[in-house]
């Protein structure tokens, strides 16, 4: 008979589990974000990293970090992009012994209460657990047809090229094992926008890494504006040709 715990059958808690979430004006959601992680999965831990929010989004992290040692805060002098703020907090995250390492966004788009989902999937032996949309069960809330035909056409696009059969490339919650970020040469990444997803997926399986996609339902951010537009989403293209190239050339360390 299983073992019993917090996350159904076998349930499973790796030892630190840390949450990354990169802000850049987003006071309006980090409290409530915060709230429903830690209702769900207590034991995790959070990094907030701020880009000089204006709206004093870093003030507020700090508060919670003073008040709770599960919350962490990071500085960065100004909006520098997504992509090298989840790269600087892998980097953390490795340097303070985390097992398992989410992406999630602050903006309350990636519901928190899938996160026991992803960690049964590590359990069952991934070492990455992508948040999809694109299969059974997945879906999208609040989009109008213009951003559903850019993420799933980007997914498929990506797919042909890239000739992998993750459904969902350019999700943005995600769950990496300490593992799959050692397999990463991380310094090599060179996305910093829509790509950064797509790019961190293709390496992974390039270094033989185990993918799992989960169904998520992503709700439109309710709070603030998308950071999402046309040129973000045109980077990835040139990208992908670059990541599929580079792999047949055996340079995609």
């Amino acid at each position: 008979m299983g073992s019993v715990g917090r996350y159904g059958p076998r349930r499973f808690m790796p030892p630190r589990v840390l949450v990354i979430t990169p802000t850049y004006n987003e006071r309006e959601n980090l409290e409530t974000f915060l709230a429903q992680l830690f209702a769900v999965a207590p034991e995790v831990e959070v990094l907030v990293v701020d880009d000089n929010s204006p709206d004093g989004t870093g003030a507020l992290a700090d508060a919670a970090a003073a008040a709770d040692p599960r919350v962490h805060v990071r500085h960065r002098a100004g909006k520098l992009g997504l992509g090298s703020a989840y790269l600087e907090g892998f980097a953390w995250a490795l340097s303070e012994g985390f097992d398992v390492v989410f992406e999630m966004d602050t903006d309350l788009s990636h519901d928190p209460r899938y996160v026991p989902d992803f960690l049964r999937a590590i359990e069952a032996g991934a070492d990455i657990v992508i948040g999809s949309r694109n299969i059974p069960g997945g879906g999208v809330e609040g989009w109008g047809l213009g951003r559903h035909l850019m993420s799933k056409g980007g997914s498929v696009y990506s797919r042909a090229i890239l000739g992998i059969g993750v459904r969902d490339l350019t999700s943005g919650f995600k769950a990496f094992t300490r593992r799959a970020l050692e397999a990463i040469d991380l310094k090599a990444v060179e996305s910093n926008g829509y790509s950064f997803q797509i790019e961190l997926t293709y390496r992974a399986i390039v270094k033989g890494m185990r993918v799992a996609e989960v169904p998520i339902t992503f709700v439109d951010r309710r709070a603030g504006r998308s950071k999402m537009s046309r040129a973000i989403f045109l980077e990835a293209i040139g990208m992908v040709w670059k990541l599929r190239f580079d792999a047949l050339r055996g340079q995609l360390g």
